[in-house]
């Protein structure tokens, strides 16, 4: 059996081994000739070599597969594969050789070899008449650059999809809580979403997990963990200095005490979590905690990665910080230049202005109401077209200018649009603007209350007249005459209508109607549903709800209203 020919014999055996080499013509004592040359040429090969009889039967090995197999030929020579490896029933080993062997095909697959301690390889097996000839390449190498490139790929992938979720994001936050499920299962096998707001409180805002089994339990231990981990924990540590932290989940489950957190860490089971601070304008803004199962390690382009997106989360939340304050100054400025209504007595005025959930938006939405030189009570609400800081500005003077215009001349509504008008043209000459005006009058010398209101639109969405009964009233088209700033000497209309005791003149900026997934006339027929179903109630607790079943949780858009609800008595 040292002998490396010893073993060819059987090759050219007519029963029970094939010939691996199988010509019909070539006689016997060919085969004798080429047998001492066959023998070092199968040595010589790289890959491993093996013939087996019907049986399953070792009857030849070169010397890669001694090697591969860790066995001298000697000892597997005759004996059966399956009793020899037994790890390879069941397998794709022995699926793919009986299907071989039954269909008289050659087949070829890729498998790592069961019990070798080897890598991966290609396997190609020919089955013969009297058995089945196997080759073994080894081809780890080949796929460890493929799975190489494939994770290079995939990282890259990852990196962009994180940075363009976060820069395109309209509500950042909600993007920052689906950057648990970016990064999940590429870089960890679980990940938590931690932010700290202006404030410093600490939030965990997303969770997620490869196993759609474990989903749940990341979900819960996301909204009690904070409330448990210690000062000692990874978490608590990488907030406090700044700086990555890797620890066994065994070392902080001795930190945790017993209760809900610590049972659903036990259950979630990870081996390991990496936690990384996020980390802007030299404070820390939140961490990124990954999880990692048993068996997995994070190697470090996973954790250059890592870090890659805990920066750019980072970046966002920053963004998002600064949002916040300037959105802050911007409405502070907003409501400066917003007066509260008069006091008209028993005659009730509310006047509700909210803006954009986007940061910085400072719009031109503005509403007024003040009396006339006469006593006569005047609303107006109000909309430069823009949303910036030029929009404020001029929405801070045209607001000043209508309201001098009308109290001074004591005109009627449709005057006191054209006087704007004339003050646009002139003042502010690149500005347009909306705007609707009315005015409560009595019906004659000594009535003692408002009977009638006189009104002008100049591009504004109509106003709402609510009956005590519901009944509504719109005033006028959906988009009245002609908006300010484009032609001074447009004629206005000025109708005028009767009103009841206890009726309330409802008035609004686009921004209340105005919706990307349906039209302004849904919005219009909606609104008249709302003040119909609230009419009758507090007129406070009218606008607040108005405002909470018209607006979306994150309004794009500033809204401004005033609506006045009349008495019996004088104002």
């Amino acid at each position: 059996m040292d002998d490396r020919n010893d073993l060819l014999p059987e090759i050219r055996d007519p029963c029970p081994v094939a010939d691996p080499f199988p010509h019909r013509h070539v006689g016997e004592r060919d085969v004798h000739a080429v047998a001492p040359v066959l023998g070092p040429f199968l040595d010589a090969m790289p890959a491993a070599f093996c013939l087996l009889d019907e049986d399953w039967r070792f009857r030849y090995l070169n010397e890669a597969a001694e090697r591969l197999l860790q066995r001298s030929r000697a000892v597997l020579h005759a004996t059966s594969m399956w009793d020899a490896f037994p790890g390879m029933r069941g397998g794709v080993f022995e699926a793919s050789y009986r299907s071989a062997v039954a269909s008289g095909e050659p087949v070829t697959f890729e498998a790592a070899h069961p019990g070798t301690g080897h890598g991966s390889f290609e396997v190609r097996a020919w089955p013969g008449p009297g058995g089945v000839a196997v080759y073994l390449l080894d081809v780890t190498d080949r796929r460890r650059a493929q799975d190489t490139a494939r994770q290079v790929v995939e990282r890259a992938a990852l990196l962009a999809e994180v940075r363009a979720e976060l820069a395109i994001a309209q509500d950042t936050e909600s993007a920052l809580a689906r950057l648990a499920r970016l990064v999940v299962p590429t870089l960890a096998d679980g990940c938590i979403v931690t932010v700290v707001d202006r404030e410093g409180r600490v939030h965990d805002i997303g969770s997620w997990h490869a196993d759609p089994g474990r989903r749940p339990l990341m979900e819960q231990y996301a909204q009690v963990r904070l409330d448990t981990l210690p000062s000692a924990s990874p978490v608590a540590r990488a907030l406090d200095a700044g700086t990555p932290v890797t620890e066994s989940v065994a070392a902080v489950l001795d930190l945790m005490v017993p209760g809900p957190a610590r049972d659903l860490l036990v259950r979630l089971g990870p081996s390991s979590a990496t936690v990384l601070p996020l980390t802007a304008d030299e404070r820390t803004v939140g961490v990124l905690t990954l999880y990692q199962d048993a068996g997995r390690t994070v190697p470090a382009e996973d954790l250059a990665t890592a870090r890659q997106v805990a920066s750019a989360a980072a970046r966002a939340i920053a963004r998002v910080h600064r949002q916040s304050q300037q959105a802050l100054l911007a409405e502070a400025l907003q409501r400066s230049l917003l007066t509260e209504p008069p006091d008209l007595g028993s005659t009730a005025v509310c006047a509700r202005y909210v803006p954009a959930a986007e940061a910085a938006q400072v719009g031109g939405d503005w509403y007024d109401a003040f009396l006339q030189r006469g006593g006569d009570p005047v609303v107006v609400i109000g909309d430069v077209v823009g949303h910036d800081t030029e929009a404020a500005a001029a929405m801070g003077q045209l607001r000043g200018l209508l309201r001098g215009i009308a109290h001074y001349s004591g005109a009627g509504p449709a005057e006191v649009l054209r006087g704007l008008d004339e003050a646009i043209a002139d003042m502010h000459t690149d500005t347009l603007a909306t705007a609707a005006i009315a005015r409560f009058e009595r019906t004659g010398d000594g009535e003692p209350g408002w009977g009638r209101v006189r009104w002008a639109n100049a591009g504004h969405p109509p106003p709402m007249l609510v009956a005590p009964d519901g009944a509504v009233q719109v005033l006028g088209g959906p988009d009245g005459d002609l908006l300010l700033g484009v032609d001074p000497g447009s004629i206005r209309a000025e109708p005028v209508v009767a009103v009841e005791p206890g009726s309330t003149l409802f008035l609004y900026t686009d921004g209340l109607i105005e919706r990307r997934d349906r039209t302004i006339d849904d919005g219009m027929d909606r609104l008249a549903g709302l003040l119909r179903a609230l009419a009758g109630g507090p007129l406070e607790e009218m606008c607040d709800a108005v405002l909470a079943r018209m607006l979306p949780a994150t309004p794009q858009d500033d809204v401004a209203l005033v609506a006045v609800r009349l008495s019996a008595g004088p104002g």
